[in-house]
């Protein structure tokens, strides 16, 4: 089966995802894409772009794939007979109506419309089918346009949402979970060692994490730190001040550059504390688990459902002070035991063979 994938912003996890599932795959996947910059401009712009690459695409496609950055009405309508008999499935790594706004956006402050919210609806709605990466990603959606929906002066269209829910499902997303094993080691810290591993930007809540270890250091509880992840220009202040404030206990900070000294630090940590407001999946934790670091997670967004809170409530809390309460008392009496369940169903190895039969039903 041949499948073509159009991608408007080429980057991070969305790069990793496609170019992972091409390699794993039994089908023939080839990719259309523009970089992963200006995520606005991808939203508006990219659709005009990328349907002229399409236009001059002389392949055979049996199935479109797009990303949920794919302005889809746009890009049909420049697209016209020769997307007429093709299938198109939307995959929803991410959307705009349910994902935090960046306080430093500056559509706050311009009083923008919500367009980026009208794409991902209209784009969602002219689809054959939509897949979302994990059951809270789709039905926060779904709840999300409710809400949309509602602000309109008239004509609202409600019925559309339940159109768009009766053609969605999930599929979660592939992890390369295996590769970590070469790296493996054993823990042996004399000192507890603390990870962080994200993005380094405001939906990870990164005050409440470094909150947290400021008000632990201050009573003189001895812990490492190793902070990972892919750091933006607009980075949250509060990174510059943990590294002055904790630098005593900072054992790593800043991007990896190879996926060996990635994997060894994940090998190293003992516990990983979560803090985010947003993850609707949240690939960097199920990497760090797998590399047997204790999770330490809210009891909201997707986690629940990745990491079963009902056999695994004592990885969960529920608030900022519970969150304190629960980092101190490892810290102080250490870990006993680890997470009871398979992590391996994420990998790619089994993963791609699901991917393969689900995309195969629409052809």
């Amino acid at each position: 089966m041949n499948i073509l994938y159009i991608e408007p912003y080429y980057s991070g996890s969305h790069k990793r995802w496609i170019d992972s599932y091409q390699k794993y795959s039994n089908h023939n996947i080839e990719i259309l894409t523009l970089p992963g910059n200006k995520w606005k401009w991808r939203m508006h712009g990219g659709a005009v772009t990328l349907a002229d690459k399409f236009l001059n695409y002389d392949k055979k496609i049996d199935l479109l794939l797009c990303s949920d950055f794919l302005n889809l009405p746009v890009f049909k309508s420049l697209c016209k007979d020769k997307i007429a008999n093709i299938p198109i499935i939307m995959y929803f790594h991410e959307n705009q109506l349910s994902y935090p706004w960046s306080p430093h956006d500056s559509d706050i402050d311009l009083s923008r419309d919500l367009h980026y919210h009208y794409i991902n609806y209209t784009s969602s709605l002219t689809a054959d089918f939509n897949l979302f990466n994990s059951k809270y990603h789709l039905n926060s959606y779904l709840d999300a346009l409710k809400k949309y929906l509602k602000k309109m002066p008239d004509f609202n269209n409600f019925e559309t949402v339940d159109l768009i829910s009766k053609k969605s499902d999930i599929l979660y997303i592939g992890c390369d979970l295996k590769k970590f094993n070469q790296y493996k080691d054993e823990k042996g810290n004399e000192i507890p060692l603390i990870l962080w591993n994200h993005r380094w930007e405001f939906d990870k809540n990164p005050e409440v994490f470094f909150n947290t270890l400021f008000k632990i250091k201050d009573e003189n509880i001895n812990f490492k730190l190793a902070v990972m992840g892919e750091r933006f220009k607009d980075c949250p202040e509060i990174f510059n001040r943990a590294q002055t404030k904790l630098s005593e206990n900072i054992v790593q900070f800043g991007f990896c550059e190879s996926f060996e000294e990635y994997s060894q630090w994940l090998w190293k940590a003992d516990i990983l504390p979560v803090t985010s407001k947003q993850d609707f999946f949240g690939i960097s934790i199920v990497e760090a688990v797998y590399c047997d670091t204790y999770p330490l997670l809210p009891i909201r967004l997707t986690y629940p459902e990745l990491f079963d809170s009902e056999k695994n409530s004592n990885y969960f809390y529920k608030n900022d002070n519970y969150f304190y309460k629960k980092l101190k008392g490892l810290l102080i009496n250490g870990i006993d035991h680890k997470l009871k369940m398979n992590l391996n169903q994420y990998d790619w190895e089994i993963m791609s063979d699901l991917y393969d039969k689900t995309f195969k039903k629409f052809v």
